[in-house]
């Protein structure tokens, strides 16, 4: 695939003599990018204005993406053949990393004796449309953040940036995400205002695909973040 192929491209229009946008797969609500790191990098690449600024250039045109826009991406095992990984900024713009892990004994006897659930995504209801979408996300943004927590947010960034363990530091986008996610969090606990339990609950998925494990050269798992969160104070000294 090439990456015209995900954001569109111009083709000559044989009566008129001019070009017009065709528009690609990208213009939806919801892109999910199946096996994102066996794309080569350009085409993932294609994916980073429409990420970060909802919107398409080509031929010097901006086209906005439909409101609200998201992606959802999987990715193989980096030890699988013919896989590249996301660089740096292109992660960074990912709100955060959710890992699969094989299903418990009495999930998987359900799965195995049960009907293919490819046969039921017909049979799928629709709980959430995009207008109700939407106004969830605006009253997420409401959300109240004190001083305390903003004063532990930063304690949490400056960590990542200075204690040797990670190979780079938070972003201020990767902060900005702890604080959309930690709202989000809140919203669904039925508060209006930010705790830093909201924080520790998200903030291994919002910074685990941002960090490097400085010993090992691989993505800090899960479980090292939240092992790590705990050396940081929740008040500060």
């Amino acid at each position: 695939m090439l990456p015209a192929d995900l954001t569109g491209f111009s083709m000559l229009d044989r009566d008129s003599g001019s070009f017009e946008f065709q528009k690609g797969p990208v213009f939806c609500q919801l892109l999910l990018a199946d096996e994102i790191n066996r794309s080569s990098p350009k085409t993932q690449s294609a994916l980073l204005e429409s990420m970060e600024e909802r919107q398409v250039s080509v031929d010097g045109i901006s086209h906005p993406l439909p409101n609200p826009f998201f992606v959802i991406a999987t990715q193989n095992p980096f030890s699988l053949a013919v896989t590249f990984p996301l660089p740096e900024s292109q992660l960074d713009r990912f709100l955060m990393r959710i890992s699969i892990c094989y299903p418990d004994s009495a999930d998987e006897r359900q799965i195995l004796a049960g009907v293919d659930p490819r046969s039921q995504m017909g049979q799928l209801k629709v709980v959430l449309d995009a207008t109700e979408l939407k106004r969830l996300q605006d009253i997420a943004a409401q959300v109240r953040t004190s001083d305390v927590v903003l004063d532990y947010v930063q304690r949490l960034i400056a960590a990542t940036r200075s204690g040797g363990d990670f190979v780079h530091g938070i972003s201020p986008r990767g902060g900005m995400a702890l604080i959309q996610c930690a709202r989000a969090w809140a919203v669904v606990s039925g508060r209006d205002y930010v705790t830093p339990d909201d924080v520790q609950a998200v903030v291994a998925p919002v910074f685990g695909h941002r960090l490097t494990n400085r010993a090992s050269g691989s993505q800090a798992s899960l479980e090292m973040v939240q092992e790590w969160i705990q050396q940081v104070d929740v008040l500060g000294s």
